[in-house]
């Protein structure tokens, strides 16, 4: 046997007896760590990650670990403790998230951990991340305060600018017959939402941002703002364009955006198209 092949052998061997040890010191150093994690929590009476933490399968595999049997009785008095103090949270983060949105004239409904604020404005609180999302954006805080300011800017975005039902319902005609003398499609013909909603927004450009884009500005259209502005056209029951066509939403999930109907329910769309009022 040559001394490379001697030296290789020999670096296989001791990986291998290496290997098992090592894994076992690392899944022990992992049991160690989460028994930090809840030492740290107890010191800063961290209920709310001590609680997530105790309901963790790491905690059951501490638990189930011979030499750490004596976790056993004290994570079911520390889940007891935990719970009844999230409970105790809870209830009071509802009536101080209700009270500041009345003090801000917010029409806030909440189905913990839920709640919604207006047609299109939709929140959900994670105690465990210390987040709240608010339409898909996500606030890194559970302080009911922050959540008030933001669902509150959201609203004015949403709602506080002036709305014409009627303008609005006429230019979204203006762009589907567009797309449709386009693609030279019979009257009727449903057109894809995501399309729609594309070439919709180059409607709203100015002549100068074709001109320069680099310097006009270009002009935003988020689909929330779609979305609640179909509501608002609904709501309004005017009954359809100037020229007497009806706006027709169809669902599906196939290239679809979520849009309020006009039953003010948030659905998957998949194509919009206008129709002859019939009598």
């Amino acid at each position: 046997m040559d001394t490379e092949h001697f030296l290789q052998e020999n670096q296989e061997n001791l990986n291998n007896i290496l290997r098992p040890f090592q894994k076992e010191l690392n899944r022990g150093q992992r049991l160690a760590d989460f028994l930090k994690q809840c030492v740290r929590c107890l010191g800063r009476d961290d209920f709310l990650q001590l609680e997530e933490l105790l309901n963790s399968k790491t905690a059951q595999n501490v638990e189930d670990e011979e030499a750490l049997s004596g976790c056993g009785p004290l994570f079911q008095t520390l889940r007891e403790y935990t719970g009844e103090q999230v409970e105790k949270y809870r209830f009071a983060f509802i009536e101080d998230l209700s009270r500041l949105a009345e003090e801000a004239e917010l029409p806030i409904e909440i189905d913990f951990p839920r709640f919604t604020v207006l047609k299109g404005i939709e929140g959900e609180i994670d105690f465990s991340k210390r987040s709240t999302t608010i339409n898909k954006k996500i606030l890194k805080s559970i302080d009911p305060r922050r959540i008030v300011t933001a669902t509150l800017r959201l609203k004015k975005q949403l709602y506080d600018s002036p709305f014409d039902p009627q303008a609005f319902v006429d230019s979204l005609y203006a762009t589907y017959k567009k797309i449709n003398q386009q693609e030279d499609a019979a009257p009727g013909h449903p057109v894809g939402i995501q399309q729609f909603y594309l070439e919709y927004v180059i409607s709203l450009q100015s002549k100068a941002f074709f001109i320069n884009m680099d310097k006009s500005k270009f002009r935003g259209y988020s689909l929330d703002q779609f979305s609640v502005d179909l509501w608002r056209y609904f709501e309004a029951g005017i009954g359809g364009t100037s020229n007497g066509m009806m706006l027709q939403l169809r669902p599906g999930r196939n290239n679809s955006l979520w849009l309020i109907d006009s039953d003010g329910e948030r659905r998957q769309i998949t194509g919009i198209s206008f129709q002859e009022k019939t009598i």
